[in-house]
């Protein structure tokens, strides 16, 4: 397949791009830098999705297939600034999906979007037709892009799948859960603090095992003629951990020495409990496998601690 990527410097798009190359597929990288991100594997356009006309990138790359790996990926910025956040995810996924209108080309539209439009689910497993309760501004914003996916579909006839991301990781990643736990393992403390309870649940899945879904899904769609059509899919393992099981399996590869410790803080925007229902993601992709949780681990810690030396 020809996959175009939004935000193809970015923790999701370029980890979606490299995947794909790999996989033999030609992508096509787009970001506001002047230069792809290291290591980008295909051909590169700067170009804002926000602020630039992505028609004309479109037409002549013409892909069977679209991530928009652009916009926002912070709950905590989002509180702080939420007019920044809405600008960011929702004006910038407008702006990409109406440049593929205007191009009358209709390539499989995936739009990443995320296990928070499902804040706190009243019951576990969330399934896609379960309430949407946000408790973020980002998880609102992800819900109105949602909402943009349909309106494109229904009035305009493009392919959108919008894709619930749960809890991803991945090497590239120096920020949140996973990261935080490997600083904290390898350095020089002899205490591994967590900021809640540590009985706090989440649907963990490697950014590889992510962008293997989504391509399988890219390609199934690319198969069909259902133009018009929004598919909402849940892309996650469908395994529930505590964030207190994930520090100590990190904990003994890396420091098995260590105590776990929890401040029992809880954050704002940050839900109880996830973990996903992926019956749809499984008939959809059928021979999509993720790798198992610990051995998705051991492969970051395995690169962070190779660059630390």
């Amino acid at each position: 397949m020809r996959i175009l990527i939004t935000g193809s410097n970015g923790f999701v798009g370029g980890g979606v791009g490299r995947w794909a190359a790999r996989a033999g597929h030609e992508v096509l990288g787009v970001a506001r830098a002047s230069q792809p991100a290291a290591g980008w594997p295909g051909a590169y356009v700067q170009a804002d999705a926000l602020a630039s006309d992505l028609a004309g990138v479109v037409r002549a790359f013409a892909p069977d297939a679209l991530l928009h790996g652009a916009g926002t990926a912070s709950v905590s910025a989002s509180l702080e600034t939420p007019l920044d956040d809405l600008r960011a995810a929702v004006m910038t996924w407008a702006n990409v999906l109406d440049a593929v209108r205007r191009t009358g080309l209709r390539p499989v539209v995936l739009f990443p979007s995320s296990a928070a439009v499902y804040g706190d689910p009243a019951a576990l497993p969330a399934r896609e037709d379960s309430p949407a309760r946000p408790i973020s501004p980002y998880g609102f914003h992800k819900l109105a892009c949602e909402l943009l996916a349909r309106e494109y579909a229904e009035c305009f006839g493009l392919r959108t799948v919008v894709c619930r991301l749960f809890s991803l990781f991945g090497p590239a990643q120096r920020r949140l859960l996973v990261w935080e736990l490997y600083r904290q393992c390898a350095g020089a403390g002899d205490t591994v603090w967590l900021a809640g309870t540590g009985a706090e649940t989440r649907d963990y899945l490697h950014v590889d095992d992510v962008a293997a879904a989504l391509v399988e899904l890219a390609a199934g769609q690319a198969q069909t003629a259902d133009a018009g059509r929004c598919l909402t899919v849940n892309v996650a393992s469908g395994t529930e951990t505590s964030v207190l099981d994930l520090a100590r399996r990190m904990r003994d590869l890396i420091a098995p020495g260590k105590e776990i410790r929890c401040r029992g803080a809880a954050r704002p925007g940050d839900p109880r409990a996830w973990r996903a229902d992926i019956t749809t993601l499984r008939a959809l992709a059928p021979r999509w496998q993720p790798r198992p949780l610990d051995a998705a681990v051991a492969q970051c810690v395995n690169v962070w601690q190779q660059e630390s030396t």
